[in-house]
C-alpha cells in the first residue's frame, strides 16, 4: 500500500530519533574501551564519524547491486547524518568521560552497546530505511533465513577482523560489542516494531 506524505514524515522522524540514540551509544562505546583504526596505526587523518561515512558509502554501493530495494531515503539520511552525530557527541562527551577508571570505561562500553542496539532497532523498524552498517546483517538474515542476533554477531566479528587487519586494535571492548549488540537488538526488534506500527496506525489512519 502506498504511503502518504504524512506517514513518510512520521517514519523518517522516528528513524532520526533512533539514529540519534544509536550514535549516542556508539560514542559511549568509543569513549569506553574500543580503539579503532582511526586512532592507532591505521588512518589517523579520519575521525570516527568520517570513517563511518566512508564505510557506509562502500556498503551502499555494494547493496545497490545486490538488492536496491533495501536502500531507501532513511539509508541516505543515516549515511549523511550518522558520522556528524558521532563527531558531535564525541566533542560534547569526551571532556566528561576522558581519563576514567577501567571499571567505568567497561560500564560505558556496555551501556553504549545496549543503547546502540536499542536505537538501531528503532531505525530498522521505522521502515523508512536502515543504516548501511546494519543493512549488512539485516539483508543476510532475511535472505538466508538466519536469526538476526546471530547474523549480527558474525557480521560484527568480520568487521572487527577487517579493522584489525587495517591496523586497528581489538580488545575487551570489541568483544563486548561483538557479543552484546546482536542479542540485545534481537530482543528489541519485535518490541520496537509493535509500538512503532501502533503509533503509525494511530497518527496516520
Amino acid at each position: 500500500m502506498k504511503r502518504s506524505a504524512k506517514e513518510w514524515g512520521l517514519r523518517v522522524a522516528i528513524l532520526m530519533g533512533g539514529l540519534v540514540i544509536a550514535h549516542l551509544g556508539v560514542t559511549l562505546f568509543v569513549q569506553g574501551l574500543f580503539r579503532s583504526l582511526t586512532e592507532k596505526g591505521g588512518l589517523p587523518f579520519l575521525s570516527h564519524g568520517r570513517t563511518h561515512v566512508a564505510i557506509s558509502l562502500l556498503i551502499v554501493a555494494v547493496l545497490l547491486f545486490v538488492d536496491r530495494s533495501y536502500v531507501k531515503i532513511g539509508t541516505a539520511l543515516c549515511m549523511l547524518f550518522g558520522g556528524p552525530i558521532i563527531d558531535l557527541f564525541t566533542r560534547l562527551l569526551q571532556p566528561l568521560l576522558a581519563g576514567g577508571s577501567m571499571p567505568l570505561r567497561l560500564l560505558l562500553t556496555t551501556a553504549g552497546c545496549v543503547i546502540l542496539a536499542y536505537g538501531m532497532t528503532i531505525v530498522i523498524r521505522s521502515d523508512a530505511g536502515t543504516g548501511p552498517n546494519d543493512l549488512v546483517a539485516l539483508v543476510i538474515s532475511e535472505k538466508a533465513g538466519f536469526r538476526f542476533s546471530l547474523t549480527r554477531i558474525t557480521v560484527d566479528a568480520l568487521f572487527a577482523l577487517g579493522g584489525w587487519l587495517l591496523g586497528g586494535t581489538a580488545g575487551l571492548g570489541t568483544l563486548v560489542c561483538m557479543f552484546l549488540v546482536g542479542p540485545v537488538a534481537g530482543f528489541f526488534l519485535p518490541v520496537n516494531g509493535r509500538w512503532i506500527e501502533a503509533l503509525v496506525r494511530k497518527l496516520c489512519p
